[in-house]
């Protein structure tokens, strides 16, 4: 159940022996294609906090190369992905691929740094990297990104009068995103609860709240493929909510330019090239 800070159940389970498995398969990269791990978190359920049974750990990483992988004519891949194994999925990003997509407020960036479950981070690097994901977030694009998932997932796997339990969350947790940025011009968490807690009423919305948490008990509790019929409260949310941004677009705010994102990977890049000499 959610603690007492939250009204909406939520879980983020990470069995030990899988914790391990992932730290191991981080040094491992780090090894094969020498590069610095600067941050790892878990992506998708688990990170929303309402996994099934049966749901695999999304590890997602960023990382820094050695300053010669920089440095040449044609640019090498900007991305590490293992095979699938088992229950683990994990893949990565270069930093500078990290900081084009900061650039353009890329709503899967900016969820890995607000998950709750975090791997390995380089505290005060990504300190920074968080800060300056704040002063180049585009409320416009973000908004944009959530109000257009939403109602694509809805039109897509929610009119059947039979429906999979995940699906509607699919829905609701981009419309309550969009809800976010429309109400604070910023990143939403990416912890269901939390988002909920921020976006509606628990007196106003207490018949809704209640009906969402219980379809969170039993999406919990169920297979990822499981079914329901129609929740009619939430789908009556969702078709209000989706009307509403469909007349109500948010108005564009300013954003900071890059030259910041620039320097940071410079000074990034030369400091982790620089610790990995001195090791050497």
């Amino acid at each position: 159940m959610s603690t007492s800070e939250e009204f909406l159940r939520s879980a983020h389970p990470v069995e030990p022996q899988v914790r391990a498995q992932i730290m191991q398969a981080l040094g491992e990269i780090e090894s094969r294609h020498q590069v610095s791990v600067l941050f790892a978190c878990e992506s998708g359920s688990r990170g929303w906090g309402f996994a099934s049974p049966d749901s695999d750990y999304d590890v997602r990483f960023i990382y820094v190369h050695r300053l010669p992988w920089y440095l040449t004519v044609s640019p090498g891949r900007d991305v590490i992905e293992l095979p699938i194994s088992g229950e683990l999925d994990i893949n990565g990003w270069d930093l500078r691929k990290a900081l084009g997509l900061m650039r353009e407020s890329n709503p899967t960036l900016l969820e890995w740094l607000n998950s709750p479950i975090v791997y390995r981070e380089e505290a005060g690097t990504m300190a920074q990297f968080r800060a300056l994901s704040e002063s180049a977030f585009s409320n416009l694009k973000g908004w944009n990104h959530y109000a257009s998932m939403a109602r694509k997932n809805f039109r897509e796997h929610l009119q059947a009068e039979e429906v999979r339990y995940k699906k509607y969350l699919y829905v609701l947790r981009p419309l309550l995103a969009a809800r976010w940025i429309r109400e604070r011009s910023s990143s939403p968490p990416m912890r269901f609860a939390k988002l909920a807690k921020h976006t509606l009423d628990a007196a106003a919305d207490a018949v809704l709240i209640a009906e969402i948490n219980a379809l969170l008990e039993v999406k919990m509790r169920a297979g990822e493929s499981a079914t329901s019929p129609r929740w009619q409260g939430i789908h009556a949310f969702i078709e209000a909510e989706l009307l509403r941004n469909a007349a109500e677009p948010v108005p564009a705010l300013p954003i900071a330019g890059q030259a910041a994102l620039d320097a940071f990977l410079h000074d990034t890049v030369l400091r982790m090239h620089s610790a990995s000499e001195a090791k050497a």
